[in-house]
């Protein structure tokens, strides 16, 4: 598998400014007037808006809405999401769009998956929460936690280990983060705790996408699923579920995914190896409890991930 280019794409991107608009305007009002919005409408604005700046942030780490990094990252530095700063995601989405590495534990950061070493070394609990985060519920409820605590430990054990590279991005993270948080208490009454208690669902939610857009597979293309969704996920996760579009294509913006799909439907099942899940529905029925696959990476294909001929 080719990989595919990271030039960015040309031409004024008005959808995906109105979405940034949109995003930081509903945020904004829901935050504004939330005094006088009913708790729960306003907890479940809040966390799907988070979702949503979540989604945008992705755009943003791939060229959109513009081609200066500088205006893109200034878009998407706001801690709305709370867990990792924006520099940081970043670097490690663009490491997991190293195709011929991806689902490698260790070298894809976004894999959902373990060596059988790594899995046997986890205590009994953890092996638990690895199986469980394989299904929807899991996903949701414990997926954040697998995600939130190595990557916090890191802000300690990396500097201890002379590492001092993330060092810069978390303490301007956190410190607009507590600047946020602040803000959120004094102004809008909004407690602080309750806004960490919402965005930690919403980033499940966000995580349900990644459940099975990858899975383990000889040849990286056939790693990448399409999930044909429907109308309020495809616009809550900006088209991405059209995955294997996004990645032969990192750049293409959000809006023209699905056009591009429809086009080539039969083209893009056949490179994918026909991976296809018939939307998110289909995985909250047949997966919500059961596992949807192992968390364990098979070993025969760690090899297989050092190079890639596809």
């Amino acid at each position: 598998m080719t990989r595919p280019s990271n030039a960015p794409f040309h031409g004024f991107e008005w959808p995906t400014w109105l979405l940034a608009a949109c995003v930081y305007l509903s945020w904004g009002l829901v935050v504004g007037y939330w005094s006088v919005l009913e708790n729960r409408f306003g907890i479940a604005a809040l966390l799907l808006l988070i979702c949503w700046y979540m989604s945008l942030q992705h755009e943003l780490v791939h060229c959109h809405p513009t081609t200066s990094p500088r205006i893109n990252r200034l878009l998407g530095l706001a801690p709305l999401a709370v867990w990792y700063p924006f520099d940081l995601y970043l670097h490690s989405h663009l490491i997991h769009h190293q195709d011929e590495h991806l689902t490698r534990p260790g070298i894809d950061p976004e894999s959902n998956y373990l060596t059988a070493a790594q899995f046997a070394a986890l205590p009994s609990w953890q092996q638990i929460c690895w199986r469980w985060q394989r299904s929807v519920l899991g996903r949701l409820l414990v997926g954040p936690a697998l995600t939130i605590l190595p990557t916090w430990a890191d802000i300690v054990r990396k500097p201890l280990r002379g590492d001092w590279s993330q060092t810069a991005s978390w303490s301007q993270h956190l410190l607009l983060l507590a600047c946020m948080l602040w803000s959120l208490q004094h102004w809008a009454g909004i407690n602080p705790l309750l806004y960490l208690l919402i965005a930690y669902p919403a980033l499940g939610l966000a995580m349900l996408r990644s459940l099975y857009e990858h899975r383990p597979a000889d040849r990286p293309a056939h790693r990448i699923a399409i999930n044909e969704a429907g109308v309020f996920w495809r616009l809550l996760y900006l088209n991405n579920n059209f995955h294997v579009v996004h990645h032969e294509t990192p750049t293409m913006p959000w809006y023209r995914l699905r056009q591009t799909y429809l086009a080539d439907r039969a083209g893009y099942l056949r490179r994918n190896g026909g991976f296809l899940v018939p939307g998110y529905g289909h995985l909250i029925r047949r997966f919500s409890v059961n596992p949807i696959d192992s968390p364990v990476l098979p070993e025969e294909l760690i090899p297989a991930a050092r190079a890639s001929v596809h």
